[in-house]
């Protein structure tokens, strides 16, 4: 038996386990959870979550963080609503809300790579600016009158499945992103710039520049968002999204992903959101409003803060399980 894959822990497949745990539960226990029609909203609902997750990841991996991710999804929205007020048509409109996330991300990076602030603050400000920015644009109004093909790819499920449209851009994202992560260099370099910003810098790593670019990637990725947010909802405005970076905080660190740096797994991430789905949909269902839930989910975050004390302990005695396994097997036999 070989030794299981560097990039699942055990702490991967506890968060997988407790997910499809409550999954069960809620095939069993809720009448209405297994309907197509749940299922389909449960999945929309967090699909602007599951793309923004995946460059938090990366950041924090690198011991960065990003806190306007939801304001500049607002920010990208609230373009794309003008551009279409003005006439721009979808696909232009699409090109350059994309450009405009890159740019905001692209602030960030230069703020943080470049002039050598941190992360944390940084991102706190803009967090505030880009929002601020989407109010001067739009004011408390906005922007409802969509192209129908727009609304078609918010409202519409993949035929024949309880899939929504808006949940396909992290599906066809999220495997090329794990690829990158996990089996290329740069994804090695991303690791190493988390576990050692120094010992990376001198063992030739481009550490800032890659840092600058996953805060670009973030920006693009937060206006992906911003145009699924748009389709889903049907309307552009400033205060869309408040509160988002709570949720993706949460599912990264609960996932697996260190806030110290040099520690994440695509497979954590991945359970640790459906886990948040899951949770979210199940409270709604029992009549828990919003407000609530962002109580649960905070208490989430402790736990996972917690249970990073704990992750790195639980992956070596998984792995030394499974690696003693054999050979013990195989002197019974002698």
């Amino acid at each position: 038996m070989k030794n299981i894959p560097t990039w699942l822990t055990g702490w991967d497949a506890f968060i997988c386990l407790v997910a499809a745990i409550t999954a069960l539960i809620g095939f069993l226990f809720f009448g209405n959870f297994g309907s197509s029609f749940n299922i389909s909203q449960m999945i929309a609902g967090i699909s602007e979550r599951a793309l923004i997750v995946l460059p938090m990841m990366l950041l924090l991996i690198t011991r960065d963080i990003d806190l306007s991710v939801a304001s500049t999804l607002a920010l990208t929205s609230v373009i794309m609503g003008l551009f279409l007020q003005a006439g721009v048509p979808l696909a232009p409109a699409i090109c350059l809300t994309l450009l405009s996330g890159a740019v905001l991300g692209a602030f960030n990076g230069v703020m943080t790579a470049v002039v050598a602030l941190p992360s944390l603050v940084v991102t706190l400000g803009t967090m505030a600016l880009f929002r601020g920015i989407g109010y001067m644009l739009l004011g408390t109004g906005s922007v409802n009158i969509l192209p129908d093909n727009l609304l078609d790819f918010g409202f519409s499920n993949v035929p024949g499945l309880p899939l929504p449209w808006t949940i396909v851009p992290f599906l066809i994202i999220f495997p090329i992103f794990a690829v990158v992560l996990h089996r290329t260099t740069l994804g090695r370099r991303i690791f190493a710039i988390g576990g050692n910003p120094v010992v990376a810098l001198y063992s030739g790593i481009s550490v800032e520049p890659i840092r600058f670019g996953l805060f670009v990637f973030s920006g693009m990725m937060c206006s992906v968002a911003g145009i699924v947010y748009t389709a889903r909802l049907a309307n552009a405005r400033a205060n869309n999204a408040l509160g988002m970076e709570l949720d993706v905080i949460t599912i990264a660190m609960l996932g697996g992903v260190s806030v110290f740096g040099g520690r994440g797994g695509v497979m954590g991430v991945f359970g640790a959101l459906v886990l948040i789905a899951l949770i979210r949909n199940l409270l709604g269902i029992n009549g828990v409003g919003g407000d609530a839930q962002s109580t649960v989910v905070g208490l989430l975050l402790i736990i996972a803060l917690l249970a990073g004390n704990f992750t790195s302990p639980i992956t070596e005695f998984v792995k030394r399980r499974v690696t003693r396994g054999p050979s013990v097997a195989s002197r019974a036999t002698e």
